[in-house]
């Protein structure tokens, strides 16, 4: 939506002195648009948080593929341990003289009998290996949850330059908006000198006995008026300063001038609304996406269906153990799992799949309609703006020579100081609205710009 222009208490400049740039401030550095634009893109807090989000769906990819690359592990145990025996109820242990793993003879009794428990002597004990696995197969569940991770990372890519986009519009209406209060507070500044001079002038023809003395207090009254107005115009400078640099993400004690520039014309803003917004869905980020949403969604949901099946995979290992002298072990194989009875688990993750893809879908096309509803509206701005440029400018001719008239017509006594008084707020008013007119064509522009996708 276009930004609005305080402009009920604008006062009006010197009938015979428009406004003009001031002149150049040495101690504060030039800012142009694009400048500004470069600071938001650089330094916006939303536009690093997207950021940081892509970055968090790319470590998901990774995690989503490491399921189909082997799988190594490798364990290491020492124990300095007892050498008791403990036989399973109901076991026959046959007991032979010397030694047994460094037990003494005699040690290992029979099921249901007491064996002597000693706590000396102890030995080490180390457990060494190493286990590898390699997925085979598992019905794509591995594959279409990669997948999914990856489009979700095309999503949160698009939601990048969603949020860029945004940043854009937001610093291009910020910096419009404190062009047109430095426009409106330079106005509110002539219009004291003027409404002072007004007062000189006044005071001149009390002295000489040719106004009265209600003309002096009007004058005055003026002049108090336009003084309290110009201090509220160089609030809302300030105040648009500061708008300006939260959108560029810089500290609020940041100073600079702004250079003056409009918005050039946008390719085909006087075009067919069906044109634009054919442009405006190929390049919106929106519509990418809720579009890489809704595939990543979809995947997920096959992924869901591939726990129905079994999942086979290769299987190997090497373990060495011992007390003194390590014995070694490997093994080669094939593991095959299959979850047949999860009561209803894999259903109720692909019903609620489902109902998030189909919340998805209708956003899809929320979006789209919302683009489309985007581009007519920031169309229509446009033409709304740049109709009224010309009656503000007319009127703004007009009423500047309706205040020269009325100035003169005040000093050879043929007018009143009342017909004085509505002259300038004529004058005030189209001043006002011809700043406004001016910059809300920018404004316009700019939004226009960003229901397109363009930069």
């Amino acid at each position: 939506m276009p930004f609005r222009l305080i402009i009920f208490w604008t006062a009006a400049a010197f009938a015979d002195a428009p406004a003009t740039s001031s002149p150049p401030d040495p101690g504060r550095p030039a800012l142009s648009l694009a400048q500004a634009e470069q600071l938001a893109l650089r330094q916006q807090p939303t536009i690093r948080q997207a950021q940081g989000q892509a970055e968090a769906a790319a470590g998901r990819v990774e995690e989503a593929r490491s399921g189909y690359l082997p799988q190594v592990t490798a364990t290491a145990a020492y124990q300095r341990t007892t050498g008791n025996f403990s036989a399973r109820p109901g076991a026959v242990v046959q007991t032979s003289t010397g030694t047994v793993g460094g037990m003494a003879a005699g040690m290992i009794a029979a099921a249901g009998t007491t064996s002597t428990v000693v706590w000396t002597p102890t030995f080490n004990y180390w457990t060494l290996g190493v286990s590898a696995s390699q997925l085979i197969y598992d019905f794509n569940s591995t594959a279409d949850r990669w997948r999914s991770a990856s489009a979700g990372y095309d999503a949160a890519v698009a939601s990048t330059h969603a949020s860029e986009t945004q940043a854009l519009l937001a610093v291009r209406r910020a910096y419009f908006q404190a062009l047109a209060q430095r426009d409106l507070a330079r106005v509110a500044a002539e219009a004291l000198e003027n409404q002072q001079r007004h007062l000189e002038q006044i005071q001149a023809f009390v002295r000489a006995g040719i106004r009265s003395q209600i003309d002096l207090a009007t004058a005055r009254t003026a002049v108090a008026n336009a003084r309290v107005q110009m201090v509220t115009a160089d609030n809302a400078e300030a105040s648009a300063r500061a708008i300006l640099n939260q959108a560029m993400g810089v500290p609020e004690t940041t100073t600079y001038q702004l250079t003056d520039g409009d918005e050039p014309p946008v390719p085909g803003e006087d075009g067919a609304s069906a044109e634009l917004i054919q442009i405006a869905l190929r390049a919106r980020p929106e519509i990418a996406a809720a579009e890489e949403q809704r595939r990543a969604q979809e995947l997920t949901v096959s992924a869901f269906r591939g726990n129905y099946g079994p999942a086979l995979s290769a299987t190997g290992g090497l373990t060495d153990t011992g007390t003194t002298h390590l014995t070694p072990n490997w093994f080669v194989g094939l593991s095959a799992s299959w979850a047949i009875l999860q009561g209803g688990l894999t259903r109720g993750q692909i019903h609620e799949a489902n109902g998030t893809l189909s919340a998805l879908a209708a956003q899809v096309d929320a979006v789209r309609l919302q683009v489309g509803t985007d581009v007519e509206q920031a169309r229509l701005a446009v033409r709304a703006a740049k109709a009224t440029i010309d009656g503000a400018e007319e009127a703004l001719t007009n009423a500047r020579e309706q205040l020269r008239l009325a100035e003169g017509r005040y000093r050879t006594g043929l007018g009143s100081v009342i017909e004085l008084a509505d002259a300038q707020v004529a004058y005030t008013t189209a001043a006002a609205q011809e700043v406004s007119a001016r910059y809300n064509v920018d404004a316009a522009r700019a939004q226009l710009l960003a229901a397109l996708g363009t930069r």
